[in-house]
């Protein structure tokens, strides 16, 4: 009968599945997320999830910014910190980059709110956030005019330098230098000295 021709097509109509629409994140959903260990963050909309580090990525990341804090003290360049921290230049975008220099205008505060200008950002690359690091977050970072980027990668044992306009990075594979505006002399390491064991 056309009755009984008809209730599969009915059927199959109400078997599918609704399209379900993406999450998108904003900075302030993130901050409400609960500490479980996990560091989260958002770029445009798309939110980011890593485990906590290895030892490794904490040791590189400690001899950075314990070097790089010296030299801007005496030089008087700005503050250098560590994350985590709440770094965000809009309403879908909030970052914890492993080390960071903050513009001298904006240091000395308690407010994560009013840090707009990173002298500096450098992002130790472990298998777990390399892929975000590299695109999502570096794409980020160069249009909210970040001055420099490093991406140290612990694996290969090299850093990519990037600066706001470039297309691919410089890599370093003996030393790694930066020299901002106002500075006499640059900042430079070893990448021996960052990666020995």
């Amino acid at each position: 009968s056309r009755r009984g021709l008809l209730r599969p097509r009915f059927r199959r109509a109400y078997g599918m599945a609704m399209p379900v629409a993406p999450e998108y994140y904003t900075a302030e959903m993130v901050r409400a997320l609960p500490e479980d260990g996990n560091r989260y963050e958002v770029v445009w909309g798309e939110l980011l999830v890593s485990p906590s580090p290895r030892q490794v990525h904490q040791r590189i990341v400690f001899r950075l910014a314990r070097a790089v804090a010296d030299y801007c003290d005496a030089h008087g360049l700005g503050e250098s910190m560590i994350s985590p921290a709440d770094i965000s230049w809009s309403a879908d975008t909030l970052v914890q980059p492993d080390v960071f220099v903050i513009a001298p205008e904006e240091s000395g505060g308690d407010d994560w709110r009013r840090v707009r200008t990173l002298r500096l950002v450098i992002e130790v690359l472990s298998p777990s956030t390399a892929r975000h690091d590299r695109f999502q977050k570096r794409k980020l970072y160069q249009a909210s005019g970040v001055g420099t980027l490093w991406l140290v990668d612990v694996e290969r044992e090299i850093v990519e330098v990037w600066t706001p306009d470039a297309t691919f990075p410089s890599v370093e594979t003996v030393r790694v230098s930066w020299h901002p505006s106002g500075a006499t002399v640059p900042f430079s390491v070893e990448l021996a000295e960052i990666f020995a064991s």
